[in-house]
């Protein structure tokens, strides 16, 4: 039987992934909150990985099949590079299930920022390797980097107002109510 818990957490992260799917500003998005949030509060730990790759899976269907479909020429089920993002939320994952056995306002913030910055460094990582608009030498990383970083203020807002969203949406629902984990 599922609990009322689990169905609040539920509508909290599906509320958050659709706003994936609305127009916003580029990279301000929820999946590297959920990843924290879904290894913060669930019990089964394997939800911590589980629901963010689904949502993230399932919103880039949307949006590179509905979307973008002029952007493609066929059905697209992965976009080149995804494997890059996919991994760095696998991550943000293990480090949520690592520092948010315990959580308060400042370990919220600084595992959301240090979370947003792992995501920045990976993904661009994995841009410059994979791509050919760089050189590949120091060079041609630092300028992958440096052509990212007015990316990173919708990364580094994303992370922050989803994380205290979904975080702060659902500890004052624990305080009105008192429910336990899921």
């Amino acid at each position: 039987m599922i609990n009322k818990n689990f169905i609040i957490l539920i509508s909290l992260v599906v509320i958050a992934c659709f706003s994936r799917i609305v127009p916003h500003m580029p990279n301000f998005t929820p999946i590297g909150a959920i990843a924290l949030f879904c290894s913060s509060y669930f019990t089964n730990k394997y939800y911590a990985f589980i629901i963010p790759i689904i949502s993230l899976w399932i919103s880039d269907l949307f949006i590179n099949n509905i979307i973008l479909k002029d952007y493609y020429d066929s059905f697209i089920w992965f976009y080149p590079g995804f494997y890059w993002q996919y991994f760095s939320f696998i991550l943000i994952a293990f480090v949520g299930l690592i520092t948010l056995k315990k959580r308060s306002f400042f370990r919220i913030l600084g595992v959301t920022i240090s979370s947003s910055l792992l995501f920045f460094i990976i993904t661009n990582f994995g841009v410059w390797i994979s791509s050919s608009f760089y050189s590949k030498d120091i060079i041609g990383l630092i300028a992958c980097y440096t052509a990212a970083l007015p990316f990173y203020s919708g990364t580094f807002f994303g992370f922050i107002f989803y994380s205290f969203f979904l975080f702060g949406t659902y500890e004052f629902y624990a305080l009105k109510l008192k429910p336990s984990k899921v």
